[in-house]
């Protein structure tokens, strides 16, 4: 051996023996998380790789690492008796270190409890498209600590899974991938509303991402396949809503997008008016007749 891994070997209080032992514990830590991982993959291959699935394997498979690495960690202190009566000091005689570093580790042992609870009552999964503190994207992957959501953008955001826990989540996929999208525009009250409605009706229906959602009874009752309803009598117009169904949420807020152009084309093409806020200044003068445009006071 070296003289210098030696002499560095000897101030650690190690030997030979124990050096071996400790470069047996990291070769049997490493193949055991190795042959784990390897089960853990075949488990989900056989599955039906569903979001339930891919959600159990990767939360497991990144549980695998940290458990593993923790007990290794563990046998190399207890291994080696400079560091294990180190560590016993530190657990046994310093109560307040201990307090300190377990009031350090609050936070870690919450992410890893939380991030249990999703994996165990699923309030989402890998796959799923959410909507958690402002954040709208796609689950990508959940981890001991934290939650990985990618939006739209292609940007990460990770959230610790203690906080997202806490949050109200808007999950649009748990039980049902469909969407109802509400598309809204308004028209100006002079416009005949019946027939801007069954223009908005045919446009919403025209676009190929569109489901037929109706029940046996309502196709019974022949309703139409995106109802037009007149929702709210605004300020500026009539705000009218169509209800256009979508297979997944991605696909629904595409289909929006096209919907905004294409009304817009079809309403200017039909003479239907889209109204803007307007506002009415009304001058007011005690006394006197109102000066003429340009004579002011001041002008």
């Amino acid at each position: 051996m070296d003289p210098a891994l030696d002499r560095l070997l000897d101030k650690l209080g190690l030997n030979l023996l124990l050096f071996a032992k400790v470069a047996l514990i990291v070769a049997l830590a490493f193949i055991l998380e190795r042959i784990i991982r390897i089960l853990l993959k075949r488990g989900y291959l056989r599955s039906d790789q569903g979001n339930e699935d891919r959600t159990r394997y990767r939360f497991l498979r990144n549980a695998t690492r940290f458990i593993v690495g923790l007990v290794a960690t563990a046998a190399i202190i207890y291994t080696i008796p400079s560091f294990r009566h180190v560590a016993v000091t530190l657990f046994a005689g310093a109560g307040i270190l201990v307090a300190i570093i377990g009031l350090a580790a609050q936070g870690a042992f919450s992410n890893i409890i939380s991030g249990v609870f999703i994996v165990s009552f699923k309030p989402f999964r890998v796959g799923d498209a959410l909507m958690v503190s402002g954040h709208v994207g796609v689950v990508e992957d959940i981890t001991l600590r934290h939650t990985v959501i990618v939006t739209g953008e292609n940007r990460r955001v990770i959230i610790p899974n203690s906080k997202i826990s806490d949050e109200t989540i808007v999950n649009s996929t748990v039980v049902d991938q469909a969407i109802c999208e509400y598309v809204e525009v308004s028209i100006a009250y002079a416009t005949d509303a019946r027939e801007a409605m069954k223009v908005l009706r045919e446009v919403c229906m025209a676009h190929k991402d569109h489901l037929d959602r109706r029940t046996p009874e309502e196709k019974a009752k022949n309703e139409p396949i995106v109802q037009v309803r007149l929702i709210a009598l605004g300020d500026s117009g009539l705000l009218l809503r169509a209800y256009v169904w979508a297979k997944d949420a991605l696909t629904a807020r595409m289909m929006h997008y096209d919907l905004n152009l294409a009304i817009k084309e079809r309403f200017d093409r039909e003479g239907i008016e889209i109204p803007f806020p307007h506002r009415t200044v009304v001058h007011k003068y005690e006394g006197g007749t109102p000066p003429a445009p340009g004579h002011e006071a001041g002008a």
